[in-house]
């Protein structure tokens, strides 16, 4: 009897014709800045990462070598060419596990977001993507030209095709949870640093 009664009652709400609402207007004006790159780096900064301008492999290598925890790494990823100390054969690597001992990985990025201080990054040529949030230390690299201004035109470059991941990154991991006490690298990256690379 109840299953009855349950029925009648859902066949008595689909009889009845329900016009759909409006959608809503969008006009909010969207974020412009004046100096993206400026306020990337801005943005970068105040969620515990760094923003550094490059011209070449050359300047990135150096750059690097300026990094204590770089110099001290002993197990580097690279998937940028031309960083002269990577010593991991990631196409060697078939089980993830291998990369629990990832000192600093290297990846490039595919744009920045200036709104954010946020890098889209994807596993295109990356086969597995856990080093993004397992190695103690992550550098990307981002062609200076790709960045925008807002998420609105980020959201609007995205395009999978046939990867089946992406994300984007902003910052080192962090968490407040225990007495509102900011912790930087608590189960993640513990420093994130982005080259913004000035010669695509």
């Amino acid at each position: 009897m109840e299953n009855r009664s349950r029925q009648d009652i859902l066949n008595a709400l689909r009889s009845c014709p329900i016009e759909a609402p409006p959608l809503p207007e969008l006009t909010l004006p969207v974020l412009q800045f004046d100096r993206p790159r400026e306020q990337f780096a801005q943005v970068l900064e105040a969620v515990g990462g760094r923003a550094l301008t490059v011209r070449d492999a050359a300047e990135l290598n150096a750059r690097l070598e300026e990094m204590p925890a770089y110099r001290a790494a002993r197990k580097i990823c690279s998937l940028v060419p031309g960083v002269t100390k990577a010593n991991v054969d990631l196409s060697g690597v078939t089980d993830p596990h291998q990369l629990e001992d990832a000192d600093f990985f290297i990846a490039p990025g595919e744009f920045a977001v200036a709104e954010n201080g946020a890098v889209w990054l994807t596993d295109a040529a990356l086969r597995h993507r856990v080093l993004y949030f397992i190695a103690q230390h992550v550098a990307l690299v981002v062609p200076a030209a790709n960045m925008v201004h807002n998420l609105h035109e980020a959201y609007a470059r995205l395009s999978f095709g046939e990867r089946q991941f992406g994300l984007f990154l902003s910052g080192p991991s962090k968490t407040a949870d225990i007495e509102q006490a900011l912790v930087i690298g608590a189960h993640g990256a513990r420093s994130l640093t982005v080259f913004l690379l000035d010669q695509a």
